[in-house]
């Protein structure tokens, strides 16, 4: 047994509230609190931050899909366990493990496969893209018990990622809106029928696997970390190391090489 597939076993074998399933490169994680909508306790949030451990530290992981079981992708805490202290518990790396973590380069897709309110919008603005079923519902309906949608950074990202007037009229309303207008405002990037989404996500997953994986992560970390840069020709002069990785890899040779030679390419990683 490798040390990966050990790792891989260890992580199973301690999960309660996420399911994790391998396919080749791709990781699919799903949280599996149907009872509760998917909402995430302390324990649910803890799980969540190890499969993105695990993720992370897989050199033979290239894609992650986030999900959920029933009727819920995720609609955010769960309220009964929150109101015991009144405060967030979350890991380090945020809400579902994922909402503060700004050092994973690998890409993540969320599968959204019903409600998706409050910290499932979290979860889902964490992503890099995302694939919705047509009967899919978003919303931030946090102002309506008294909070906002503060602990996870998605009033920051959808600030950065959508036209102003759609990300006020999102947080400001507490509305839900359904999958079709969640496409339209750029919150989601397919939609499909519900019998369909897992093969949709899955045929997004191999058009990421067909490109060389430094290459990926090069792309991811050049996105994000360019807009802590608001000059553009500083952004573009700036130093990625990704970038310099991806540039003197064996797989930038490689790349090269296939299309001259008219091939596919074989992607190692390095």
């Amino acid at each position: 047994m490798t040390i990966h597939t050990a790792s891989r076993q260890s992580l199973l074998d301690d999960l309660q509230s996420v399911r994790v399933a391998f396919d080749g490169p791709v990781m699919t994680i799903t949280i599996n609190r149907p009872e509760v909508l998917n909402a995430l306790d302390p324990a649910a949030h803890a799980e969540l931050a190890r499969c993105f451990d695990h993720y992370a530290a897989d050199p033979d992981l290239r894609v992650a899909v986030v999900t959920g079981t029933g009727r819920a992708f995720c609609v955010g805490s769960d309220i009964k366990a929150r109101a015991k202290s009144n405060v967030d518990n979350h890991p380090p790396t945020g809400f579902g493990g994922i909402t503060h973590r700004f050092d994973l380069f690998k890409p993540v897709i969320a599968a959204v496969n019903g409600l998706c309110l409050g910290g499932g919008v979290e979860i889902l603005c964490a992503c890099d893209l995302a694939v919705a079923s047509e009967d899919a519902q978003f919303g931030l309906p946090e102002p309506r018990v008294g909070l906002g949608a503060t602990g996870g950074g998605a009033l920051q990202r959808l600030a950065r990622y959508l036209p102003m007037k759609e990300a006020m009229g999102l947080a400001l309303t507490a509305k839900r809106i359904g999958a079709t207008e969640a496409q339209r405002i750029g919150l989601i990037n397919e939609v499909v029928p519900a019998a369909e989404l897992q093969s949709a996500v899955r045929a997004m997953a191999d058009q990421i696997l067909a490109c060389a994986p430094l290459s990926i992560e090069a792309t991811k970390q050049v996105m994000l970390q360019s807009l802590a840069e608001p000059d553009l020709e500083k952004a573009i002069r700036a130093k990625y190391p990704a970038v310099e990785r991806m540039l003197a890899s064996e797989d930038a040779r490689e790349g090269q090489w296939a299309f001259a030679e008219k091939r596919k390419p074989v992607w190692r990683g390095r």
